[in-house]
């Protein structure tokens, strides 16, 4: 198969078989296609996009290109979460050990930072020594043992996708729905769940800012999820803000702990619980999500998560004290300094996309598949929308490698940072339920 054909094709307006989807997934696995080829197909799907039967054999097809996993043999259920990337979003990282204390099996795969959003495995990797690449055979022997695993993909899982999203993050092909759905979905799938709770962000930082995207995007992985026997729910959940307080890889490390150890950011202790809850009435461990958010208070109240955290971290090689003495193990900035308001206002918003992408001007991101990131840098953002200020009312705290790092995070968060004299009331912060039944609005 000729992928100049594809391409054409796909540039004027017509179908990819699944049988193509295939052959095209067997061979970029193997090397077959040139990326300057594959870009110019992702370009060509970004304003072309697929259809919902195109979409399904590209999720197929890149799902087939590796190998799963196989849990049927351990007697409890496998449930895992996704979400669609935001800025402060380190939800992953106190959901996993959170609910495999509560007696689920979370084979958790997670990727690394895409266009302005952060990525779990950057943040676990801020931790000395946690390796995210385990093997299959490793990842399924530390679920067996531990219940969870915090791992990255590998080659052997869906290496088709594998290598699709390093280059969608480098090609501005990334807010497409079709690949965003099928990238996701396969890697999903390849973990042997017996159900898949999802995060869809809306909002100024989401990857679909626009509410009606995003539903879309949510019933299309929905509707995958239930087609292949997964039973799937997505939850809407607001990025019109950086969630929680820190944004960088390990001052987010720092609040996951704090987190799980029962304080933390309201909100996102919030959406924690919330994606909780559904993954254990997935799970058939709870009635309902009342019932599950008690089960999920009390392995926060009595340290069942954090020592479940402190177990993977020991387990993938990490440095078990940084349960204990975060600040003391994980990497620290050279220079840090606070950004305050030069005038009395209302903040009006906070905008996440700058943010995202200030964090990357400072190191902690990439701009290229080969950047190595840097992760003590990053933004602790301390005003939401709403928030009264005083002249010298401090707005957020930069985090750098040096002079240069702090100039440009305090032009980030004075660019952020848009003040006024309306009274602004902050939007919800979980919006909608999207199940095989539909949208439900909450």
């Amino acid at each position: 198969m000729h992928l100049i054909d594809l391409i054409a094709r796909k540039r004027d307006g017509g179908r990819i078989t699944a049988d193509e989807w295939r052959t095209f997934a067997v061979e970029y696995s193997a090397d077959g296609y040139p990326d300057y080829q594959v870009s110019a197909l992702l370009m060509a799907i970004f304003f072309r996009g697929l259809d919902g039967e195109e979409t399904y054999a590209l999720m197929d097809a890149m799902l087939k290109s590796g190998g799963r996993l196989d849990f049927s043999h351990l007697g409890i259920p496998v449930v895992d979460k996704h979400s669609t990337g935001g800025v402060g979003d380190k939800v992953s990282i106190v959901l996993a050990p959170l609910v495999a204390a509560c007696g689920l099996a979370v084979p958790m795969m997670s990727g690394r930072g895409l266009g302005h959003t952060g990525g779990t495995l950057d943040k676990l990797e801020a931790i000395p020594g946690f390796n995210t690449r385990l093997s299959m055979a490793e990842a399924k022997a530390q679920v067996e043992r531990l219940g969870c695993a915090l791992i990255g993909q590998t080659g052997e899982i869906a290496p088709a996708d594998k290598k699709l999203y390093a280059l969608r993050d480098a090609t501005a092909t990334v807010e497409v729905i079709p690949l965003i759905a099928a990238s996701i979905m396969s890697k999903k799938l390849a973990e042997g769940l017996n159900g898949l709770v999802l995060d869809v962000k809306t909002g100024a930082g989401a990857f679909m800012p626009q509410l009606d995207r995003a539903l879309t995007l949510a019933q299309t992985m929905v509707d995958i999820g239930e087609r292949c026997g997964c039973p799937t729910v997505a939850l809407m959940t607001c990025m019109d803000h950086p969630l929680g307080v820190a944004c960088g890889n390990a001052i987010e490390i720092e609040e996951s702990i704090d987190v799980l150890r029962g304080g933390g950011p309201a909100d996102t202790r919030e959406v924690t619980l919330a994606l909780g809850a559904e993954m254990l009435v997935l799970a058939k461990l709870a009635p309902d999500a009342g019932e599950a958010r008690l089960l999920l208070e009390d392995a926060l109240a009595d340290g069942r998560g954090l020592e479940k955290l402190r177990a993977i971290v020991s387990a993938q090689g990490g440095d078990p004290r940084v349960v204990d003495d975060p600040q003391a193990v994980l990497p620290q900035a050279k220079a840090q300094a606070l950004v305050v308001a030069h005038h009395p206002g209302i903040v009006q918003r906070v905008e996440p996309r700058v943010l995202g992408r200030g964090i990357i001007a400072l190191g902690g991101g990439r701009t290229t598949m080969e950047d190595e990131v840097d992760p003590s840098v990053g933004f602790r953002v301390l005003v939401r929308p709403g928030t009264h200020v005083t002249r010298g009312t401090p707005l957020a705290a930069v985090l750098a490698k040096d002079a240069a790092g702090l100039a440009i995070g305090e032009a980030c968060v004075r660019s952020a940072v848009v003040m006024g004299e309306d009274e602004v009331t902050a939007p919800a912060l979980i919006t909608h339920r999207v199940d095989a039944r539909g949208v439900h609005e909450l």
